[in-house]
């Protein structure tokens, strides 16, 4: 299998809110950095958490892969999550806010495995969307 058919196959998984298939191409030594969120150096135990609580808040997710890019064995992937939020979410409390925001995730890939995972967006456009009014202190718009 391509780097690029590995990755689409998490991706399609991500959006249908089926973490489980998602994991299954990812491998049990993965690297997971998401930088907006402060996690560096995590397991698939991370990368599971942190897709559970995104397919949580977000019943109606939509992942749109916009293009995967790839250069041997790392794919670059830019996508668009969007969704109504409907439980907490990265320390924001349910406002039942529809979010949209533009994402960069880079894959390392290993034969049919992903073995790291970088995941990139604005952390300031996402608390806007959700109404956070203050970084420093979760409140609401």
């Amino acid at each position: 299998m391509k780097p690029t058919q590995t990755v689409s196959a998490f991706l399609t998984a991500f959006g249908s809110r089926d973490v489980e298939t998602a994991l299954s191409v990812v491998d049990d030594s993965v690297r997971v950095d998401i930088h907006p969120t402060g996690l560096r150096e995590g397991s698939t135990a991370e990368l599971r958490a942190f897709l559970t609580e995104t397919v949580t808040a977000f019943p109606d997710l939509i992942v749109t892969v916009k293009n995967l890019i790839e250069t041997g064995s790392v794919v670059t992937a830019e996508l668009k999550v969007e969704g109504t939020q409907a439980a907490g979410y990265l320390g924001a409390i349910n406002q039942e806010k529809h979010l949209d925001v533009d994402q960069a995730w880079r894959f390392t890939v290993s034969g049919d495995r992903i073995t790291g995972v970088d995941a990139y967006w604005c952390q300031n456009q996402l608390y806007r969307r959700l109404a956070v009014k203050r970084l420093d202190q979760i409140t609401l718009v």
